[in-house]
């Protein structure tokens, strides 16, 4: 069985607690060594036709923290990323030792962002990616609370995007609903008019091939995932 680089330096400590005590001196001390700060590399890669991804958060989070749970309702800070593609909000909830990186901008169809993030390590690493579609009402992707405390220097691990419903505003697909290019209206309202009001997984765009009141065209289309995450430790 693997030993993390956390279990290798409590167990330095330990030895090196044991070898001082066998010594018998009046100056005995426990050394504690600090914490080792973790690098991690994250790609993104959006792999839809017409749905570019709004700028992402990225955070790495004790197991305490979620961002989201299917089949409840969402939190301000996801509706507000879900409908207007503002994450502000999301990367403030990661405070203390829990850390949070923006992305520099949206991620077109086809297109990849690479972040870079660090943290102090601890027992209990989990890693957490939210970003909206927005040519949608409110859809969005990303990782809730992977752990990520397992992955040694070099180690990746590569993860399915899929498309979530915030279920905060009815996916209507109306003229003036959706903030991204498709259609350039409004983003985020306080006010929720989808009956839902919970996450779940999202059930598909109609677009005017189905529904001509619709703003969106064929290639607006959600199928299963829509893209990929890359995390690789680099120190």
């Amino acid at each position: 069985m693997a030993i993390s680089s956390f279990s290798k330096r409590a167990l330095a400590v330990a030895v090196m607690a044991a070898g001082l005590s066998a010594c018998g001196s009046d100056d005995e001390q426990i050394v504690i060594l600090p914490p080792d700060t973790l690098e991690y590399e994250v790609t993104i890669y959006n792999d839809t036709s017409a749905q570019p991804l709004s700028p992402a958060v990225v955070g790495i989070h004790s197991a305490t923290m979620s961002l989201w749970t299917l089949g409840t309702s969402a939190s301000v800070p996801l509706e507000a990323m879900a409908e207007g593609g503002d994450a502000s909000d999301i990367a403030a909830m990661f405070t203390g030792d829990n850390v949070a990186v923006s992305g520099a901008g949206a991620i077109g169809p086809g297109a990849y962002e690479t972040l870079m993030i660090s943290a102090v390590e601890r027992t209990d690493m989990q890693l957490s990616l939210a970003t909206m579609m927005v040519n949608t009402n409110d859809a969005f992707t990303g990782l809730n609370a992977i752990d990520i405390g397992g992955l040694m220097v070099g180690d990746s691990m590569t993860y399915s995007l899929p498309a979530y419903d915030a279920g905060t505003e009815q996916n209507s697909e109306a003229m003036g609903t959706i903030p991204g290019p498709a259609d350039g209206g409004e983003g985020f309202n306080a006010a929720r008019d989808d009956v839902m009001n919970k996450v779940s997984r999202h059930p598909g765009l109609v677009t005017q091939a189905d529904d001509p009141a619709s703003v969106l065209l064929p290639d607006h289309r959600l199928s299963g995932t829509v893209g990929r995450v890359v995390i690789t430790r680099t120190n």
